[in-house]
């Protein structure tokens, strides 16, 4: 009986403990259902959008995340004068860069003993280079040092530094250093001219860079090559100049400027045949290779950029336009009188007295009162006219930036003081190079061509501006500037026929005149058949010795017998024993 009964019990307890089968909501598993299936129409909406209709953006986050574009440096083209010698070159560098983002993620400065390596290497303050990477911490790229040597590079590698990172580059070389620096100019930190041949051809001697593009994976391999374009270097540039020529002339201006304490000096030579500038320097100079000797006053090419009054160096032209216009021949005579010529309130003087001479001892002695007289008994449009036909005040066509164009009077009304002043090289102002395109049109029996920096395969035809049967007379007279008595007497060079004329101007100051004076030579040579023109300025000469046939004449003998030799020009004037000694001289340069 007890055991029926706890049966019993037992079986009323379990009943009681089953739980009620589960009731199914219709409405609630359609929500359900609803929502699973509106999730999932938008995902594949937002699929369809993204990957159909929009597919750039998504390809655009890729590739910015694995595209990696490297670019490929073309190499500046090369700087050569007219026989090969390289001027300006390109060598290959790198340049040290950082990505601070990357170089905090692995510890930042954690070690700063190798950061300080890197920045004495670099040639750094330590602790601003820490500053620095510091204060862009969020950047992704920046430039620690350009231009850094290959040894310096690979010293950097070495110290394997998070973060940091070399980029190849190219930077000029210039192997003639401070000779050639005016007229080569010099390229800025991305290797684009800044003065010079550099600056006026930066178009032509720049180069197309290549582009690599790769794609990478996370951990910075190529995965995948995508495109190559080739990189075209700069086309090479073939000057005019003469490197040797160049040597020869800056020697000479850097020892006038030292020997007479002058502000600068300059000289210009050019082919009169072709136009070509053969040489062109100027002291003081500054080596170009040195960006710490960049500065302006160093920098400018004063033979196009500094005009100057041309004193007695313009009175050849006077005498030829006097010759053109019919006012005077070779045996006209002009009484100088006692050296002293009254013109309304104002004097013209001569150094000595001339008295009664021809055309060509008024040039010989340079007398200031023949060429007045001349000046004066022809409109004053003769004697602008014939400045202006052989090049003064009009570019020289060289093309390099910065050539001034000089001071060309332009008045309704002149005095007779003012037109006497202007025949003997007061009242205009002219560059270096203007003058001696002037008197290379004269080598040239009257023809006047542009000038020319670059080397020409053919002549430049010119303009025939002046009797070329006046002109040779001209050139005969201007040899005798050279002969004993000359005022160019210490132009002249053994065994060579040169006809030069010197001058001496006061430099124009606010309101009249200083007490400074610029000397000058120009002239050609040989005057049989003229080949070369020059120009030799003197700037500031100090002490009493200022006149050009003291000063810038020696310099013109000087330079004009080393070209004349380095280029095999053959001796037309002298002495058997001259000639012997000038020929032997040439053959003893051609062989070394």
């Amino acid at each position: 009986m007890k055991i029926t009964k706890s049966f019993k019990r037992s079986d009323k307890q379990n009943q009681r403990r089953q739980k009620a089968p589960p009731a199914f909501i219709p409405w609630r598993f359609g929500v359900i259902c609803t929502c699973i299936f509106l999730a999932l129409v938008a995902l594949l909406a937002r699929s369809a959008y993204i990957q159909v209709l929009e597919p750039g953006k998504l390809i655009q986050e890729g590739d910015l995340r694995s595209l990696r574009v490297k670019a490929l440096p073309s190499a500046r083209g090369i700087i050569s004068d007219r026989n090969g010698e390289q001027l300006a070159v390109s060598v290959p560098v790198q340049a040290v860069w950082a990505d601070p983002v990357q170089i905090f993620k692995n510890d930042g400065l954690a070690q700063p003993e190798r950061w300080y390596a890197l920045a004495d290497v670099l040639g750094l303050d330590r602790q601003g280079l820490m500053t620095r990477l510091e204060n862009n911490s969020k950047r992704r790229f920046i430039y620690l040092q350009r231009q850094v040597s290959p040894a310096m590079a690979a010293y950097v590698s070495k110290l394997k530094l998070p973060g940091i990172g070399l980029k190849d580059e190219s930077r000029r070389f210039y192997p003639a250093g401070e000779v050639s620096a005016h007229l080569i100019g010099v390229t800025g930190i991305d290797s684009h001219g800044l003065e010079g041949v550099e600056r006026t051809y930066d178009g032509w001697l720049t180069g197309e860079p290549g582009r690599r593009t790769v794609r990478k994976d996370r951990y910075g391999r190529v995965v995948e090559n995508i495109s190559l374009k080739k990189r075209e270097p700069g086309q090479p540039l073939s000057l005019s100049i003469d490197q040797r020529l160049q040597a020869v002339a800056y020697r000479a201006v850097k020892q006038a400027v030292a020997d007479y304490q002058a502000t600068s000096a300059s000289v210009v030579m050019v082919d009169v045949r072709t136009g070509e500038i053969l040489a062109m320097v100027n002291a003081p100079s500054y080596n170009p290779n040195n960006r710490d000797q960049l500065k302006s006053f160093r920098m400018r090419n004063r033979a196009i950029t500094d005009a100057m009054e041309p004193g007695s160096t313009i009175k050849p032209f006077v005498v030829l336009a006097a010759m053109e216009n019919g006012v005077a021949d070779e045996d006209t005579v002009i009484d100088t009188g006692n050296g002293l010529m009254q013109i309304g309130g104002s004097r013209v003087r001569d150094v000595s007295r001339v008295g009664k001479a021809n055309l060509a001892k008024i040039l010989q002695k340079s007398s200031n009162i023949g060429v007045s007289k001349l000046s004066l008994a022809m409109p004053v449009d003769a004697v602008l006219g014939m400045y202006s036909s052989v090049g003064l005040g009009d570019a020289s066509g060289i093309n390099l930036i910065g050539e001034a164009q000089g001071f060309f009077p332009d008045r309704r009304r002149w005095s007779d003081f003012e037109r006497a002043t202007l025949s003997f090289g007061y009242g205009i102002s002219v560059t270096p190079i203007q003058l001696v395109r002037a008197y290379a049109t004269l080598g040239a029996m009257g023809v006047n061509r542009p000038l020319s920096i670059l080397k020409t395969e053919s002549v430049v035809p010119g303009r025939q501006v002046v009797s070329a049967e006046k002109t040779r007379k001209l050139l005969d007279m201007l040899e005798l500037v050279t002969h004993k008595g000359g005022s160019a007497r210490r132009a002249a060079v053994p065994g060579y026929r040169v006809g030069a004329k010197t001058g001496t101007a006061k430099k124009a100051a606010a309101g009249g005149y200083s007490d400074e004076y610029v000397a000058m030579t120009a002239g050609l040579a040989p005057i049989s058949n003229p080949r070369l023109a020059m120009v030799v300025v003197v700037n500031e000469p100090q002490g009493d010795a200022y006149y050009g046939g003291a000063i810038a004449a020696p310099i013109f003998s000087e330079v004009m017998e080393s070209a004349l030799q380095i280029l095999n020009i053959p001796p037309d004037a002298g002495t058997l024993e001259e000639l012997n000694v000038v020929n032997l001289r040439g053959k003893t340069h051609a062989g070394t």
